[in-house]
């Protein structure tokens, strides 16, 4: 895992505007029916990733404005909550979140919410590229921090290792501290498992 010094790693340098993938209309990737942009580069390296090949910021294909169409139209459904930006690592490709975000706010106002998963932690953000901050004010929920392998947890919600945050982005902006979503809400225990008849 690579820990970066503060604008080391700037998406003007980095990001070639791939995607790994684009998933419509799924329930895993943030709270409500949502739309998922995945965006291809990271430098982290965490130990066991899980999507070890979107690290490569050349992997899937260039990001289009006929993408960029077909996300705002699977949006525009009642039942659409909102958008997810993933990766990769998004705030390494601010170019293509930047002008989905945008999009997404021109023609839904406030309607739709916007999260996003990123390897950074809040704190660093704070003292990051003008790019990434502007991405930081235009989303509602922040999933933070590196996966650690080592603290890894199956019972958080909505994250991999005990060390992430589900944070309030507008909350914690006014406030100058990270403050956690309000509905976090992960499970006590883990689920038995049932193999050849037993509980395990």
């Amino acid at each position: 895992m690579r820990n970066p010094k503060p604008q080391e790693w700037l998406a003007e340098e980095l990001s070639q505007n791939y995607i790994a993938d684009y998933k419509a209309f799924n329930f895993v990737d943030g709270e409500g029916v949502r739309n998922s942009l995945y965006v291809s580069g990271c430098l982290f390296a965490c130990e066991g990733c899980f999507n070890q090949a979107v690290q490569n910021f050349r992997y899937g294909k260039p990001f289009t404005k006929e993408l960029e169409d077909k996300i705002i139209e699977d949006l525009s459904h009642d039942y659409v909550q909102g958008l997810t930006l993933l990766g990769g690592e998004p705030f390494l490709n601010t170019e293509v979140c930047l002008t989905v975000v945008d999009r997404v706010h021109q023609e839904f106002d406030l309607k739709k919410d916007i999260w996003s998963w990123s390897g950074y932690t809040f704190e660093e953000l704070l003292l990051e590229s003008d790019d990434k901050l502007e991405l930081l004010g235009k989303i509602n929920i922040l999933v933070d921090g590196r996966f650690e392998l080592s603290k890894r947890n199956l019972n958080l919600q909505f994250r991999g290792s005990s060390n992430q945050r589900i944070i309030d982005v507008k909350k914690s902006l006014d406030s100058g501290r990270a403050v956690i979503w309000d509905k976090c809400h992960d499970a006590e225990q883990a689920y038995e498992q049932i193999k050849k008849g037993k509980l395990i």
